[in-house]
């Protein structure tokens, strides 16, 4: 594992310096100190005070980093709060203070190094929510141990490349959920392993891989049973377990997500103790979790950064009481959750909130102790956000952009920002981070025009796993990280995403957005969904294509669609090509993969 280099040389902030050719970031500890605050300090004045000329700004903060590991600051979470509960996981029945956790994590993570998974090795765990995946990561944060998120969504050689990639020692995997069997994938990949002796597994497409755990409650062959590990736990094995948290360092890998594979194969973002930690902490700040106890309310999925980040970690950092509905999203039961539990915040992306509020039942429940939440994942129509925040009674909920790649959170809207401008933009840039907005050469552009963003700070990865020149070409000299998306910055620091890079065409010298071109399809009553690519053209470089689902029973033709663009966009972005599909294709996470919707237009028009 490599960390990502930058040319060595000196380069002095308040917060960061050069060493060695590493970019490195002095901290500041102290719990007590961080509960003294009241707010996140903006980093510029939505009143205009203070405006920008150029798109670069930078997130002052009075909030100090907190220069510990997950599992000390856990500890010390633990030590002040041992009877708050922690996590609840609603449709299992399952509650757990702090106490109660911290115990059962250290007596895996003991069983773990029993097992010979030991500090630096790669853990795996894959499933929908529960328990048991909680206390798998969590154990391994206190040993050392990485872990790794693998998508409940993965078949076999998806799997089968994530485990390859990070030479993953152990997996922890749950039993049949939904329409996925894991132990059947696992064991199309590993032919022996009905008859393998658990912990001594060999496999020819899986070298790596030795033991396997099965949430399971019944034996499964090849495999231990996650209670019979956790029991395992000795009282001298605990000891050495709390004995170790003064070797482990913050700077240590401690956690690989892997990134949602839109462009090609995911790769392994690797995460330090520090960014993970620091992360969930300012965004705790940004939305109040300092002023008072949160019971946040967790459908979003735990392999996933939103998850695992932004949501369970402040049980950690600001002593959250993190409610998980049910192991996949349930609308119904949220709306239970949140009567029944009292939450005031609540996580989700905006399909999920979508679906809460057209909940047959939906009038029927009790949400007025919601205040605040997060919002992520894709953009949020101003009307559904209005609603949101009347009729869920969630008036501060905050947007938060970012990317696996930074931990997750770079950007975020503020509590009291209004609902169109948590719509409209993803808010300003975090605490103790920077953001600029290039050109295609590499140079700062004036505000309010558009460029490629970057980012820069403790948030940014430490490389991809195993992958040195794929981290060389995200991390930049400097230390910056090229995103790919396409930014503008107004002069009060907020940032609207606009696209791609990879996604904007260029024909004839002209730059153009496919996210234009989709937003007006999208208002064509007969088109469902519509995706916008360039296509080689051996004149003008590219030419724009459109490709279209329509709404279900409706006809439209080619013309049709060029009628309605000749009226709404300029003759330079006109769709030459206009394809009609019944579906586009996306990876395990729903996102759209623009890369083979090109290739197949490429190969379906006979184009070069």
């Amino acid at each position: 594992m490599l960390r990502a280099r930058i040319p060595a040389k000196v380069w002095n902030r308040k917060t960061s310096h050069i060493r060695n050719g590493l970019f490195i970031y002095s901290k500041h500890t102290g719990l007590d100190s961080r509960r003294n605050c009241t707010t996140d300090t903006k980093p510029l004045s939505s009143s205009g005070k203070k405006t920008l000329t150029h798109s670069y700004v930078h997130g002052p903060s009075d909030i100090p980093f907190l220069g510990s590991t997950i599992g000390n600051m856990f500890q010390e979470q633990t030590e002040n709060n041992p009877d708050d509960e922690a996590c609840v996981f609603y449709s299992s029945g399952i509650r757990r203070t702090f106490a109660q956790f911290l115990k059962e994590c250290d007596q895996l993570a003991a069983s773990f190094l029993d097992l010979g998974i030991n500090k630096g090795d790669r853990i795996g765990i894959w499933g929908p929510n529960s328990y048991e995946w909680l206390l798998a990561q969590y154990a391994g944060f206190r040993a050392g141990i990485i872990s790794v998120n693998v998508n409940p969504a993965f078949r076999m050689a998806e799997l089968e490349h994530v485990v390859n990639t990070v030479g993953m020692k152990a997996i922890v995997m749950a039993g049949p959920f939904r329409d996925t069997n894991y132990y059947n994938i696992l064991h199309q990949l590993i032919p022996d392993l009905l008859t393998s002796t658990p912990g001594d597994i060999k496999s020819k497409k899986l070298p790596s891989l030795k033991t396997i755990i099965s949430m399971e409650t019944k034996k499964i062959a090849g495999t231990f049973s996650f209670q019979e590990v956790l029991q395992a736990g000795t009282t001298k094995g605990v000891q050495y377990i709390r004995d170790l948290q003064k070797e482990l360092q913050f700077d240590d890998p401690i956690n690989i997500q892997f990134t949602s594979g839109t462009t090609g194969k995911p790769k392994g973002a690797t995460l330090s103790h520090f960014s993970i930690l620091n992360n969930s902490h300012s965004v705790g700040f940004r939305l109040r979790y300092n002023e008072m106890k949160h019971r946040v309310c967790m459908p979003v999925p735990l392999y996933h950064c939103f998850g695992s980040v932004v949501g369970a970690l402040t049980m950690i950092t600001h002593g959250t009481c993190c409610i998980f509905p049910s192991p996949g999203f349930e609308a119904k039961t949220v709306l239970t959750v949140v009567e029944n539990e009292r939450c005031n915040s609540m996580y989700g992306v905006p399909t999920m909130f979508i679906d809460i509020l057209s909940h047959p039942d939906f009038p029927k429940y009790d949400l007025t102790s919601l205040r605040t939440g997060v919002m992520a994942g894709s953009v949020c129509p101003i009307s559904l956000m209005e609603r949101v925040m009347r009729d869920m009674h969630m008036p501060h909920i905050t947007i938060c952009y970012g990317s696996t790649e930074t931990s997750p959170v770079t950007f975020q809207s503020d509590y009291n920002d209004t609902a169109e401008r948590k719509c409209s933009t993803v808010g300003q840039v975090s605490s103790h981070t920077e953001a600029k907005i290039v050109n295609l050469d590499g140079k700062l552009l004036p505000v309010n025009e558009p460029g490629e963003l970057y980012t820069r700070g403790y948030t940014t990865m430490l490389g991809y796993w195993n992958e040195a020149q794929k981290t060389s070409e995200v991390i930049k000299s400097g230390g910056w990280y090229a995103t790919g998306d396409i930014g503008v910055l107004d002069e009060n620091g907020y940032c609207k995403i606009t696209g791609r890079i990879k996604d904007m065409i260029i024909r004839g010298g002209e730059n153009i957005y496919p996210s234009e071109i989709e937003t007006l399809l999208y208002k064509h009553p007969k088109v469902k969904d519509v995706q916008v690519v360039g296509l080689p053209d051996p004149r003008m470089g590219e030419e724009v294509c459109a490709s279209i689902q329509l709404k279900e029973g409706v006809e439209c033709s080619e013309d049709e669609i060029k009628d309605y663009c000749v009226e709404h966009l300029a003759k330079f972005k006109r769709p030459r090509y206009v394809d009609f599909v019944n579906s586009h294709p996306m990876t395990v996470t729903g996102k759209i993969q623009k890369f083979k919707i090109k290739e197949n237009l490429i190969a379906k028009l006979n184009l070069k």
